[in-house]
Protein backbone atom coordinates (compact mmCIF):
# COMPACT_ATOMS: atom_id res chain seq x y z
CA UNK A 1 0.00 0.00 0.00
CA UNK A 2 1.36 3.41 -0.89
CA UNK A 3 1.83 6.04 1.80
CA UNK A 4 -0.83 8.22 0.15
CA UNK A 5 -3.37 5.38 0.14
CA UNK A 6 -2.67 4.79 3.84
CA UNK A 7 -3.21 8.43 4.66
CA UNK A 8 -6.45 8.50 2.70
CA UNK A 9 -7.76 5.49 4.60
CA UNK A 10 -6.82 7.03 7.94
CA UNK A 11 -8.79 10.16 7.08
CA UNK A 12 -11.96 8.25 6.14
CA UNK A 13 -14.78 8.37 8.69
CA UNK A 14 -15.74 5.13 10.41
CA UNK A 15 -18.45 3.05 8.78
CA UNK A 16 -20.85 0.39 10.06
CA UNK A 17 -22.80 -2.29 8.24
CA UNK A 18 -24.66 -5.49 9.05
CA UNK A 19 -22.98 -8.77 8.12
CA UNK A 20 -23.45 -12.47 8.89
CA UNK A 21 -21.23 -15.53 9.20
CA UNK A 22 -21.92 -19.25 9.43
CA UNK A 23 -20.78 -20.65 12.79
CA UNK A 24 -21.47 -24.34 13.21
CA UNK A 25 -25.19 -24.87 12.61
CA UNK A 26 -26.24 -21.24 12.84
CA UNK A 27 -25.96 -18.04 10.88
CA UNK A 28 -24.67 -15.29 13.17
CA UNK A 29 -25.48 -11.69 12.41
CA UNK A 30 -23.11 -8.96 13.53
CA UNK A 31 -22.34 -5.29 13.02
CA UNK A 32 -19.02 -4.63 11.31
CA UNK A 33 -17.33 -1.32 12.10
CA UNK A 34 -14.38 -0.20 9.99
CA UNK A 35 -12.22 2.66 11.22
CA UNK A 36 -8.58 3.83 11.33
CA UNK A 37 -7.94 1.55 14.35
CA UNK A 38 -4.96 -0.84 14.22
CA UNK A 39 -6.38 -3.95 15.89
CA UNK A 40 -9.39 -6.26 15.73
CA UNK A 41 -11.98 -6.25 18.52
CA UNK A 42 -15.05 -8.34 19.32
CA UNK A 43 -17.87 -7.27 21.63
CA UNK A 44 -21.09 -8.93 22.79
CA UNK A 45 -23.77 -7.10 24.75
CA UNK A 46 -27.52 -6.55 24.62
CA UNK A 47 -27.10 -5.00 21.17
CA UNK A 48 -25.71 -8.26 19.81
CA UNK A 49 -22.30 -8.95 18.28
CA UNK A 50 -20.06 -6.11 17.10
CA UNK A 51 -16.75 -6.50 15.30
CA UNK A 52 -14.34 -3.57 14.95
CA UNK A 53 -11.56 -3.79 12.37
CA UNK A 54 -9.01 -1.55 10.63
CA UNK A 55 -9.92 -0.21 7.21
CA UNK A 56 -7.52 -2.50 5.26
CA UNK A 57 -8.92 -5.74 6.79
CA UNK A 58 -10.21 -8.23 4.22
CA UNK A 59 -13.37 -10.26 4.66
CA UNK A 60 -11.27 -13.42 4.92
CA UNK A 61 -9.30 -11.91 7.81
CA UNK A 62 -12.52 -10.81 9.52
CA UNK A 63 -14.09 -14.27 9.17
CA UNK A 64 -10.93 -15.91 10.49
CA UNK A 65 -10.88 -13.56 13.50
CA UNK A 66 -14.51 -14.30 14.37
CA UNK A 67 -14.08 -18.08 13.98
CA UNK A 68 -10.98 -18.01 16.21
CA UNK A 69 -13.29 -16.83 19.01
CA UNK A 70 -16.05 -19.35 18.22
CA UNK A 71 -16.39 -20.91 21.70
CA UNK A 72 -16.08 -17.62 23.59
CA UNK A 73 -18.59 -15.97 21.28
CA UNK A 74 -21.26 -18.65 21.57
CA UNK A 75 -20.77 -18.77 25.33
CA UNK A 76 -21.35 -15.04 25.62
CA UNK A 77 -24.45 -15.22 23.44
CA UNK A 78 -25.87 -18.05 25.56
CA UNK A 79 -25.85 -15.94 28.73
CA UNK A 80 -26.71 -12.59 27.19
CA UNK A 81 -29.86 -11.17 28.79
CA UNK A 82 -31.72 -8.38 26.98
CA UNK A 83 -32.68 -5.34 29.07
CA UNK A 84 -36.22 -5.33 30.41
CA UNK A 85 -38.72 -3.07 28.68
CA UNK A 86 -40.03 -0.40 31.04
CA UNK A 87 -43.55 -0.87 32.37
CA UNK A 88 -45.97 1.83 31.26
CA UNK A 89 -48.26 2.08 34.24
CA UNK A 90 -49.71 4.66 36.59
CA UNK A 91 -47.11 5.92 39.05
CA UNK A 92 -44.08 4.62 37.15
CA UNK A 93 -41.00 6.82 37.34
CA UNK A 94 -38.63 7.60 34.48
CA UNK A 95 -35.75 10.05 34.03
CA UNK A 96 -36.36 13.36 32.29
CA UNK A 97 -33.47 15.79 31.91
CA UNK A 98 -31.69 13.97 34.72
CA UNK A 99 -34.60 14.22 37.18
CA UNK A 100 -37.33 11.72 38.02
CA UNK A 101 -40.67 12.24 36.30
CA UNK A 102 -43.87 10.39 37.19
CA UNK A 103 -46.21 8.74 34.73
CA UNK A 104 -49.97 9.12 35.22
CA UNK A 105 -52.55 7.05 33.36
CA UNK A 106 -56.31 7.14 33.16
CA UNK A 107 -56.85 10.68 34.40
CA UNK A 108 -58.83 11.93 31.42
CA UNK A 109 -57.91 13.45 28.09
CA UNK A 110 -56.94 11.93 24.78
CA UNK A 111 -53.51 13.52 24.46
CA UNK A 112 -50.44 13.62 26.68
CA UNK A 113 -49.82 16.64 28.87
CA UNK A 114 -47.20 17.73 31.39
CA UNK A 115 -48.00 19.01 34.85
CA UNK A 116 -46.46 19.51 38.28
CA UNK A 117 -47.52 16.97 40.91
CA UNK A 118 -48.66 17.94 44.38
CA UNK A 119 -45.28 16.85 45.79
CA UNK A 120 -43.34 18.97 43.28
CA UNK A 121 -42.44 16.06 40.99
CA UNK A 122 -43.14 16.69 37.31
CA UNK A 123 -45.76 14.36 35.86
CA UNK A 124 -46.67 13.20 32.38
CA UNK A 125 -50.38 12.41 32.06
CA UNK A 126 -51.03 9.85 29.34
CA UNK A 127 -54.25 8.48 27.88
CA UNK A 128 -54.92 5.02 29.25
CA UNK A 129 -55.14 2.03 26.95
CA UNK A 130 -53.01 0.19 24.39
CA UNK A 131 -51.69 3.43 22.89
CA UNK A 132 -50.11 4.70 26.12
CA UNK A 133 -46.62 3.53 25.21
CA UNK A 134 -46.70 5.27 21.83
CA UNK A 135 -48.10 8.40 23.48
CA UNK A 136 -45.19 8.34 25.93
CA UNK A 137 -42.63 8.25 23.11
CA UNK A 138 -44.42 11.03 21.20
CA UNK A 139 -44.50 13.22 24.32
CA UNK A 140 -40.79 12.69 24.98
CA UNK A 141 -39.89 13.46 21.38
CA UNK A 142 -42.02 16.60 21.45
CA UNK A 143 -40.24 17.68 24.65
CA UNK A 144 -36.82 16.88 23.22
CA UNK A 145 -36.84 18.77 19.93
CA UNK A 146 -37.22 22.36 21.20
CA UNK A 147 -34.77 21.70 24.04
CA UNK A 148 -32.14 20.35 21.66
CA UNK A 149 -32.77 23.19 19.21
CA UNK A 150 -32.07 25.81 21.87
CA UNK A 151 -28.85 24.12 22.94
CA UNK A 152 -27.63 23.80 19.35
CA UNK A 153 -28.33 27.51 18.86
CA UNK A 154 -26.35 28.33 22.02
CA UNK A 155 -23.27 26.35 20.96
CA UNK A 156 -23.45 27.66 17.41
CA UNK A 157 -23.41 31.18 18.89
CA UNK A 158 -20.25 30.28 20.84
CA UNK A 159 -18.68 28.86 17.69
CA UNK A 160 -19.74 31.81 15.57
CA UNK A 161 -21.55 29.56 13.12
CA UNK A 162 -25.00 29.78 11.57
CA UNK A 163 -27.56 27.51 13.22
CA UNK A 164 -28.32 24.46 11.03
CA UNK A 165 -31.54 22.47 10.88
CA UNK A 166 -32.02 20.32 13.98
CA UNK A 167 -33.91 17.04 13.82
CA UNK A 168 -34.48 14.03 16.03
CA UNK A 169 -32.87 10.67 15.42
CA UNK A 170 -33.71 7.08 16.34
CA UNK A 171 -30.36 5.70 15.20
CA UNK A 172 -29.35 2.42 16.83
CA UNK A 173 -25.69 3.30 17.42
CA UNK A 174 -25.27 7.07 17.52
CA UNK A 175 -26.23 9.82 19.92
CA UNK A 176 -25.95 12.34 17.14
CA UNK A 177 -24.75 13.12 13.67
CA UNK A 178 -23.86 16.21 11.69
CA UNK A 179 -24.01 16.84 7.96
CA UNK A 180 -23.26 19.97 6.00
CA UNK A 181 -26.34 19.18 3.90
CA UNK A 182 -28.98 17.98 6.38
CA UNK A 183 -27.82 19.62 9.62
CA UNK A 184 -27.65 18.08 13.08
CA UNK A 185 -29.59 15.05 14.26
CA UNK A 186 -29.78 14.17 17.96
CA UNK A 187 -31.21 10.99 19.42
CA UNK A 188 -34.50 11.64 21.17
CA UNK A 189 -33.49 9.40 24.09
CA UNK A 190 -30.99 12.04 25.16
CA UNK A 191 -33.97 13.76 26.81
CA UNK A 192 -33.61 11.27 29.67
CA UNK A 193 -30.10 12.51 30.51
CA UNK A 194 -28.93 15.48 32.52
CA UNK A 195 -28.58 18.83 30.70
CA UNK A 196 -24.80 18.74 31.14
CA UNK A 197 -24.53 15.44 29.28
CA UNK A 198 -26.92 16.61 26.57
CA UNK A 199 -24.73 19.69 26.19
CA UNK A 200 -21.68 17.50 25.64
CA UNK A 201 -23.36 15.65 22.76
CA UNK A 202 -24.60 18.93 21.31
CA UNK A 203 -21.14 20.50 21.57
CA UNK A 204 -19.66 17.41 19.89
CA UNK A 205 -22.01 17.67 16.93
CA UNK A 206 -21.73 21.46 16.64
CA UNK A 207 -17.94 21.08 16.55
CA UNK A 208 -18.39 19.02 13.40
CA UNK A 209 -19.69 22.14 11.69
CA UNK A 210 -16.10 23.37 11.87
CA UNK A 211 -14.31 20.03 11.44
CA UNK A 212 -16.10 17.12 9.73
CA UNK A 213 -13.74 14.53 11.22
CA UNK A 214 -12.30 13.40 14.55
CA UNK A 215 -8.87 14.95 14.07
CA UNK A 216 -6.92 16.79 16.79
CA UNK A 217 -8.33 20.03 15.35
CA UNK A 218 -11.85 18.70 15.89
CA UNK A 219 -11.18 17.84 19.53
CA UNK A 220 -9.64 21.29 20.01
CA UNK A 221 -12.96 22.79 18.89
CA UNK A 222 -14.85 20.49 21.29
CA UNK A 223 -12.50 21.55 24.09
CA UNK A 224 -13.19 25.22 23.38
CA UNK A 225 -16.94 24.63 23.42
CA UNK A 226 -17.07 22.13 26.31
CA UNK A 227 -13.81 22.00 28.33
CA UNK A 228 -14.96 19.08 30.51
CA UNK A 229 -15.62 16.84 27.50
CA UNK A 230 -13.33 13.99 28.54
CA UNK A 231 -15.14 13.41 31.83
CA UNK A 232 -18.52 13.87 30.15
CA UNK A 233 -17.62 11.27 27.55
CA UNK A 234 -17.02 8.69 30.29
CA UNK A 235 -20.21 9.63 32.15
CA UNK A 236 -22.19 9.39 28.94
CA UNK A 237 -21.16 5.77 28.41
CA UNK A 238 -22.32 4.86 31.92
CA UNK A 239 -25.54 6.87 31.64
CA UNK A 240 -26.35 5.25 28.31
CA UNK A 241 -26.41 1.82 29.92
CA UNK A 242 -29.05 2.99 32.39
CA UNK A 243 -31.48 4.43 29.84
CA UNK A 244 -35.06 3.22 30.24
CA UNK A 245 -36.13 0.88 27.44
CA UNK A 246 -39.59 2.02 26.41
CA UNK A 247 -39.70 -0.10 23.29
CA UNK A 248 -37.76 -3.23 22.44
CA UNK A 249 -36.39 -1.45 19.37
CA UNK A 250 -34.67 1.03 21.71
CA UNK A 251 -32.66 -1.64 23.51
CA UNK A 252 -29.45 -0.85 21.63
CA UNK A 253 -26.65 0.71 23.64
CA UNK A 254 -25.93 3.91 21.78
CA UNK A 255 -22.39 4.94 20.97
CA UNK A 256 -21.17 8.51 21.20
CA UNK A 257 -20.79 9.50 17.54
Amino acid sequence: MSRLAGLLRQSRPASEESRSIRLGERDLGYVLRRSPRRSFALQVDHRGVRVAVPWPATQAEIDSFIRSHHDWLLGKLAVRVPPAVMMVEDGALFPLLGEMCRMRLGQGGRSARWRLGADGVEELVLPDGPGARQALVRALRARALPWFGERVAEFCYRLGHAVPAVRLSSARTRWGSCSSRSGIRLHWRLIHLSPTLIDYVVAHEVAHLAEMNHSPRFWAVVDALYPDWKAARVRLRDAGRALPVIDGADAALIAED
